[in-house]
């Protein structure tokens, strides 16, 4: 059997998976204490034990796991060689995505929440910041001309793209990689192709 302490850690990641589901399923605002506490299997009063509120547990839950896809996406831009490698990863890790699949509502339902809690907008956006740092990174290691601009355009192209999904189809991965492409042209390239045009 464990520590109390460690039934506690455990209760307490149930919580969190629990609302990350609710999120998706129900929507951000019609998640409350006793469908969290049914979820998870724990009594209502467990809840405001292990959390200030419902909304601060909503918010880790749903900051949980955009920064593990975070970590997922550095790891990936870490081992990308060329920005065409770097690319092709950020398009490949969207493929796993429809725009109605729970990873992709979560998303949507955040950014909505956020838009109405200050706490949740300033928390949102350092993901977003820490994003944007390490794609730039690694663009202007590969010389592609003003990596910040670029990297925040790719990031909103994303997440557009995400957002998109769960109204219609497409672009295929082809299309996608092909317009973003010209964005993450190395200096050199891109320099050539203003000239060529």
């Amino acid at each position: 059997m464990g520590t109390t302490a460690d039934r506690g850690r455990e209760v307490r990641q149930r919580l969190l998976k629990a609302a990350a589901e609710l999120i998706a399923e129900r929507g951000w605002t019609a998640v409350s204490t006793r469908v969290l506490a049914e979820r998870a299997g724990v009594a209502s009063g467990v809840v405001h034990y292990h959390f200030s509120s419902v909304q601060a547990l909503l918010a880790e839950a749903a900051l949980t796991v955009m920064r593990g896809l975070l970590e997922q996406a550095g790891a990936g831009l870490e081992g990308a060689r060329t920005p065409d490698e770097a690319l092709g990863m950020m398009v490949g890790f969207l493929e796993d995505y429809d725009g109605r699949d729970p990873t992709s509502l979560l998303f949507a339902e955040t950014y909505l929440a956020a838009g109405r809690d200050e706490e949740l907008r300033r928390s949102l956006g350092e993901i977003v910041i820490e994003f944007r740092r390490q794609f730039a990174g690694r663009l202007a290691e590969h010389k592609v001309a003003s990596p910040e601009a670029t990297a925040a355009v790719l990031a909103a192209a994303i997440d557009g793209i995400m957002l998109h999904r769960a109204l219609l189809p497409g672009p295929d991965a082809a299309d996608l990689t092909a317009v973003l492409r010209r964005l993450v042209a190395p200096t050199e390239f891109a320099r050539e192709d203003r000239e060529i045009s």
